[in-house]
């Protein structure tokens, strides 16, 4: 909370205190208005409800309040009326609201209930309007209205009238054993009750209070009459405080007990009589001029006071144990450099800039002494204990002497620029300033350092600190050396202390070390949570405790073990964390800072350990928001954050409040810290999450934590079921297209198979026609070797078998298969018509398999016949006497093996014969026969075999001839 926020109410001179003497102790309060996001400056009442949230009801609607934030709710929100003059909270966590139109209406679970959304609210007002509540034992609401009505809420239903005319307010008093009473006190114009004639009303009031009376206080109701406070029941009034005995003259509107303090509010002050239960006579004036609305103390002890027109003040709880002064309530200035307390007298001595010496008796009065009045800088920076009924005094410009009994100061050394003074234990005072170390025998000068403090060893003996590290020095040497050769020596000194042998110094910036005979033993720093490493002033206590004044408070220290006792700063009740002197004495710390003194009991120094409380506000998800709750089941939506709004009830520093999370599915990860109260969890996918949240505030433990159980369900594109129908449709689809483009593929492949096929026929038939002139040729040079022979008959035979062959050889030439007994009766009349033109020189038969008879074989026509030309021409023709052919045809698997066998004069003796044209004629009908089976394989994959073999050379004994072997692939059917 920023310390700007926080205004000081004094008790001094405008305090009212029947005592006679004017008081000096201070409080730090904080105003809340409507900058600050309250609904009205103008506060009618307050109140704390069961989760521990500070209600206020204005003109303009209600605030609720969790120490950092508002939340304000008017007739938009639900409220019947904006203009709500009081409030109250029942044990089941209802707030209800008092508005002028007498309409019923609470605050729960994050709602407003009234008769338009609630039924069981419903009631006809008549024209009046709510004055004071009361809870029955089974939890339900009494309300007595202006017109003396009675309305019963039972939960299920609102009852006018419920008790009959004549009913009043004392009829609510007398069975007080069964109506709690939701307001803290009761203003009546009258205590006597007409239906209890046996009631005693005792108007007197003693002071003190007897300690029976003090016990009832706090049993009984309260009744306010005018401006006396009345302890009430059935059987008798008591006075327990009349306003006028305390110069109180004007009407109390309202009081509030707290403790052993009692808290007065009127329309024109707050009163605040401290110990007043324990019979103390402190009476206290505070806020002159503010119409006091209503008091209330919260759980924590904290005091809310709400006016008219002035808005809400707030007094934290732990500022009841800190006293503080500044120039608001005595002091000459708020800036505060030296304090002591004279253990003789008792009185408190602080000093200033300007030179003032302030001073405070045992009495509370404050006096002024103005000790330094050079120009310049003249600031009083160290008291120092001297003899009886004195101190010394050093200021900026010289050493002082002050009489405590005389009320007096005196020069006693003028000294520019003076640092620091100590007195050793024989009381000699030895001073340093900004470049020399003064004696009352001697002075040292130092040229190039700059000295900044002195500590006495002995008589004799004693450190200087200056910002070149710590110098030691001895009035028989007169003259500074440093101490040893540890480099922890070399630091910027600001202070020193001589503790038990053992030297403390507090540097500049890094902290507090320790030495003992010459040598660091000890390092405290912000590592060691030191409070920070800026050393500006040590204070030994004398009974073990070192206090460190720094520029972020003061962190004390223990002395024999060397370690961090506590941290004292503005969060725990400091008026500023710039601390330039501390002073203890007999339980009392004396704190003087740059903003004012403060001063307290160090044994009852409040430390709150309670985590506070934390709520959820709001959950959002995607456009929607939801109301707090538990469990959350929410349909998934694409790139929706879903987010928590939360925070803490802390009333003291809530901007110190630290929030951690956890969100996962898995609760054993670690703990998200943020200051943040509103967390996003972009882009959430569909699963169950655990929300945790928990705070902690200054020097508490963390709460416990709030549990929030989130399930994203998914959308149905999202369900296993859709997306294995995504899948599958994706896959059908990826199928459908790998399909279509499979097919067309094999439909391009087929188009080109069937147009490489056509080719290969085209050739083969080509080849075909090919050979078709080649086999014309000899049978027409056969005929006119006939002719020439004078065979005519023989040749008209001849013509007329080869024309038959011929029309069978054009048949077949057309067609890309012929059938196995085809080929065979073409080869049959082909060889009959080369017998007659060889003369009958050979002869020939036919082998064929027998299974090749199940079968219809179909081979490419003209692939047999070139052979058994080659046969007949250049192996039987030549030969010396008759020749043998044979033609023997066998089923070999997909094949057809044919061989053609001759008797011949051989393959070899056939190539030396000198016949260019056979040669050539042979050579062309072999590679025809070839490249067919070549063309063969291209189009259906069978492999033909074409081998010649020469008998004589190749191992057939001394037989000769010519085999021809063959290979084709075939056509087979059943």
């Amino acid at each position: 909370m920023p310390k700007n926020l926080y205004i000081l109410l004094w008790w001094g001179l405008v305090a009212v205190c029947l005592s006679g003497n004017a008081a000096a102790q201070g409080l730090m309060i904080r105003n809340y208005n409507v900058k600050d996001g309250l609904a009205n400056a103008t506060v009618y009442a307050a109140v704390q409800d069961k989760e521990g949230f500070i209600w206020f009801s204005t003109p303009t609607g209600v605030s609720k309040f969790d120490g950092k934030r508002f939340r304000n709710y008017s007739k938009k929100d639900g409220l019947t009326d904006n203009d709500v003059v009081k409030l109250a909270a029942d044990s089941k966590g209802r707030v209800w609201f008092f508005t002028l139109n007498g309409l019923p209406s609470f605050y729960r679970n994050y709602a407003i209930h009234t008769g338009q959304n609630d039924t069981s609210l419903y009631i006809d007002a008549r024209g009046q309007y709510m004055q004071y509540i009361f809870e029955d034992q089974a939890s339900g609401i009494w309300f007595l209205n202006t017109d003396n009505r009675v309305i019963q809420y039972n939960g299920n239903k609102t009852t006018y009238d419920k008790l009959g005319a004549g009913t009043d307010l004392f009829y609510f008093l007398r069975y007080d054993n069964v109506f709690k009473p939701l307001q803290p006190y009761f203003s009546l114009s009258s205590l006597k009750d007409i239906n209890n004639a046996d009631q005693k009303i005792i108007t007197s009031c003693t002071f003190p209070l007897d300690k029976q009376l003090v016990a009832d206080i706090g049993k009984r109701r309260i009744v306010i009459l005018n401006n006396t406070l009345y302890s009430y029941n059935v059987k008798e009034a008591i006075c327990f405080f009349n306003g006028n005995d305390w110069g109180i003259k004007e009407e109390i509107s309202n009081i509030c007990i707290d403790n052993d303090n009692l808290w007065i509010g009127t329309p024109r002050a707050l009163y605040y009589l401290k110990g007043f239960f324990k019979g103390e006579r402190k009476l206290t004036k505070l806020l002159q001029n503010h119409y006091i609305t209503s008091l209330l103390k919260d759980r924590d002890g904290n005091i809310w006071i709400t006016t008219f027109g002035d808005g809400v003040y707030n007094i934290p709880y732990k500022n009841f144990y800190f006293n503080y002064l500044d120039n608001t309530n005595g002091l000459y200035s708020h800036s505060i450099f030296s304090v002591l307390k004279d253990e003789k007298s008792g009185m408190l001595l602080i000093g200033q800039n300007a030179g003032v010496l302030n001073t405070m008796d045992s009495s509370k009065r404050i006096r002024q002494f103005n000790l330094d009045t050079t120009s310049g800088r003249n600031s009083i920076l160290s008291i120092l204990p001297y003899k009886q009924n004195e101190v010394l005094v050093g200021a900026d410009n010289g050493l002082f002497l002050f009489n405590t009994a005389q009320q007096r100061a005196s020069l006693i050394k003028p000294v520019r620029t003076l640092k620091d003074v100590d007195i050793s234990s024989g009381g000699r005072v030895k001073i340093v300033s900004k470049n020399q170390v003064i004696t009352d025998d001697y002075n040292v000068t130092v040229e190039d350092d700059l000295l900044t403090s002195i500590v006495n060893t002995s008589d004799s003996t004693y450190y200087i600190g200056s910002n070149a590290g710590v110098f030691y020095g001895t009035d028989q040497l007169r003259a500074l050396q440093i101490p040893g050769t540890d480099s922890a020596l070399h630091k910027s000194v600001k202070d020193l202390k001589w503790i038990g042998g053992e030297l403390w110094i507090g540097t500049s910036d890094e902290g507090l070390y320790v030495m003992r005979n010459n040598r660091m033993v000890k390092h405290i720093s912000t590592a060691d949570k030191l409070v920070s490493d800026i050393c500006q002033q040590l204070y030994y206590d004398g009974v073990g405790r070192l206090y460190v004044a720094t520029n972020k408070g003061v962190s004390v220290i223990d002395v024999n073990t060397k370690s961090l006792v506590r941290n004292i700063t503005s969060n725990d009740g400091l008026m500023s964390d710039d601390i330039r002197s501390v002073y203890y004495q007999d339980g009392t710390i004396y704190i003087a800072t740059s903003n004012g003194l403060s001063y307290f009991n160090d044994r009852n120094m409040p430390v709150d350990t309670v985590p506070p409380a934390i709520y959820l506000n709001r959950i959002r998800y995607g456009d929607s928001s939801y109301l707090p709750a538990k469990t959350f089941t929410l349909l998934y939506q694409r790139k929706a954050s879903f987010e928590v709004e939360f925070g803490a009830i802390a009333y003291d520093l809530p901007e110190l409040v630290e929030y951690q999370y956890n969100f996962s599915s898995d609760t054993s990860s670690g703990w998200i810290t943020t200051m943040s109260n509103i967390v996003p969890f972009p882009d959430l996918q569909p699963e169950t999450y655990q929300l945790q949240i928990r705070a902690r505030k200054y020097k508490s433990n963390w709460s416990r934590p709030v549990i929030v159980t989130v399930t994203i369900l998914p959308q149905w594109y999202q369900q296993w079921w859709a997306r294995g129908i995504v899948i599958l449709l994706g896959l059908l689809l990826v199928a459908f297209v790998l399909r279509y483009v499979i097919r067309r593929i094999q439909q391009g492949e087929k188009r080109k198979t069937e147009y490489n096929r056509r080719i290969a026929e085209l050739e083969a038939k080509a080849l075909t026609n090919q050979m078709n002139p080649h086999f014309i040729f000899n049978s027409l040079n056969s005929v006119q070797h006939l002719i020439m022979e004078k065979e005519e008959k023989q040749a008209l035979n001849f013509l007329a078998d080869f024309a038959t062959l011929m029309r069978q050889m054009l048949n077949n030439s057309r067609k890309s298969h012929i059938s196995l007994e085809e080929e065979i009766a073409f080869l049959t009349r082909y060889i009959e018509l080369e017998k007659i033109r060889f003369a009958n020189v050979f002869t020939y038969h036919f082998l064929l398999q027998d299974d090749l008879k199940d079968y219809t074989i179909y081979i490419p026509p003209m692939i047999i016949q070139p052979i058994v030309e080659n046969a007949i021409k250049h192996g039987l023709a030549p030969k010396n006497g008759s020749g043998r052919l044979e033609v023997k045809l066998v089923l070999s698997g997909d094949m057809l093996y044919c061989s053609v066998d001759d008797d011949g004069i051989g393959w070899e003796r056939a190539n030396e014969i000198k016949s260019g044209r056979l040669i050539r004629h042979e050579s062309t009908a072999l590679s025809v026969i070839r490249e067919r089976l070549q063309i063969i394989k291209s189009f259906n994959g069978s492999v033909g075999k074409l081998e010649i073999i020469d008998k004589f050379k190749s191992g057939f004994g001394n037989k000769e001839g010519t085999l021809v072997e063959i290979l084709i692939p075939i056509v087979k059917m059943l």
